[in-house]
């Protein structure tokens, strides 16, 4: 295209110059002079323009370049800052996800990440020194922090306030993660000694063995020490982009995550209540598990706020009603909050029936909720549980040993018994050889009793009959004598 303009340029000059020369005869000097000078000007300034106007056309391009990008890094500012409601797989923004920070913040309380295990004394009750790593060098080239600066010249405060009570994690590296989190429980400790970079602390009960075995085989190094303990949740169990619907409340259940976290040995109907959270509820689920969804037919107020205020570490964020004492969770204004009608809201069991029976409010449908867990109450309640336990086992163990005891002197009784019966077993066996004998004997000293008293009484029948005779010979003897003596 610039050749044809530089042809088209070269053949008006051309004319130009011819036209001069034809006028040249009927013109005069001082005419034909300013006519050259003004076309050589004009073909002088001919590449100044033309190199302006390509750079005001380069310029102008770089300028719709940089609006096209600016109009792009503003919408992915706009998107990074507040998410994209229209793509479910774009994530969350920076903004709900600090106040989501914010809120496990208030939550957890204050919290000190990175902490080095130095030293592990169980002795006197056990003493944990934690060591707090020096803060990095400044990187070159960066602007100083005039604040951070002013703070480090400031006197170093402790690392933790003496006596605080604080809840101990060992850190761990998770799939898809570049900075290490808390993955193990390691139990309730009071801070006992305290210094800027450095804190000693001490168990406030005795350490179970899996806790003492990690903190002595250097396992837990790395250490996060919360002031309060986290609260459960059912967010953290939901699969990244997903989007509650009808079929469950919250979105789908990560099961992978469910399975990675919940790996330890667990009843299978504790893993299903995690598996199984926002999903629609059954005909045996408990009271406690069961949440309405309902829908307003009018007009509606509820109070959620507490008459009372007090922190959360004077008795938790909510009364015995539910309502909030905590000053950062109330609602402010009058304390209640408006709903209108065909407001959609989820509520337990109870208190759906109670707006429903008020005719306020229609059922739409109910759902499997899973209670949360206080896990300092948790906590505590499993500890005495294993106090209670080792107790048990104690007594079991004494009667175990006492039943082990009984069954040894069993043993011994019945082998001596055994000992005993095969004496009597060769003395029944003695003894029946003995009676045979006996029995034979017996029969043969009846055989010659019998025979004997056979014998005896033909011997007595003998005798009487020789008594008769010798009775009949002295008769016979003694009736001649008296004859005789008749005579004389």
């Amino acid at each position: 295209m610039q050749y044809v303009l530089l042809l088209i340029l070269i053949a008006v000059v051309i004319a130009q110059a011819i036209l001069v020369w034809k006028a040249a005869p009927h013109w005069r000097w001082y005419q034909i002079t300013p006519v050259v000078i003004t076309t050589i000007l004009a073909v002088i300034f001919v590449f100044p323009v033309a190199g302006a106007l390509k750079s005001r056309s380069e310029w102008h391009k770089v300028k719709e370049d940089l609006e096209t990008r600016l109009a792009s890094v503003e919408a992915e500012q706009l998107e990074l800052r507040y998410g994209n409601p229209n793509d479910p797989l774009s994530g969350e923004g920076v903004l709900p996800m600090a106040q989501k920070l914010a809120k496990l913040g208030t939550e957890a309380g204050r919290r000190w990440r990175g902490l080095r295990l130095t030293n592990a004394n169980f002795n006197n009750g056990g003493q944990i020194v934690l060591t707090n790593p020096q803060p990095e060098e400044p990187v070159d080239g960066l602007p100083q922090d005039l604040d951070a600066e002013a703070e480090a010249n400031a006197d170093p405060l402790p690392l933790m306030p003496d006596g605080l009570v604080v809840y101990g994690f060992a850190e761990g590296q998770q799939p898809n993660l570049d900075v290490l989190v808390p993955v193990f429980y390691l139990g309730e400790y009071r801070v006992t000694a305290t210094s800027p970079n450095q804190v000693t602390l001490q168990p406030t009960a005795p350490l179970l063995p899996q806790q003492r075995q990690a903190i002595e085989s250097r396992q837990a190094v790395s250490w996060s020490v919360y002031e309060l303990l986290p609260l459960d949740g059912h967010e953290p169990f939901i699969a990244e982009g997903s989007v509650e619907d009808d079929n469950n409340v919250f979105g789908r259940i990560d099961d992978e995550l469910v399975n990675r976290l919940l790996s330890n040995p667990m009843s299978a109907q504790s893993r299903a209540e995690y598996l199984r959270d926002g999903t629609r509820s059954l005909p045996d689920d408990e009271p406690l598990s069961k949440w309405v969804k309902i829908e307003f037919t009018k007009n509606h107020e509820i109070v959620v706020d507490s008459p009372d205020q007090r922190g959360a570490l004077d008795g938790g964020f909510f009364d015995g009603s539910g309502r909030a004492v905590d000053s950062r969770l109330q609602h402010g204004d009058s304390g209640k909050v408006k709903f209108s009608k065909d407001d959609i809201l989820i509520v337990q069991e109870e208190a759906a029936d109670a707006l429903i029976d008020a005719d306020v409010a229609r059922l739409i449908d109910t759902y499997y909720i899973r209670p949360l867990n206080d896990y300092r109450f948790v906590l505590r309640r499993i500890r005495l549980r294993l106090a209670e336990l080792q107790t048990r086992t104690k007594e079991l163990t004494y009667e175990n040993e006492v039943l082990q005891r009984a069954i040894d002197a069993t043993v011994n009784m019945k082998a001596a018994a055994q000992g005993e019966k095969l004496q009597l077993e060769q003395d029944f066996q003695q003894t029946e050889i003995e009676r045979k004998a006996l029995e034979v004997y017996n029969a043969k000293l009846e055989g010659i009793v019998k025979e004997t008293r056979q014998e005896l009484v033909k011997l007595y029948r003998s005798n009487q009959q020789l008594e008769k005779e010798l009775q009949m010979f002295h008769e016979a003897i003694a009736k001649p004598g008296e004859s005789l003596t008749s005579v004389r």
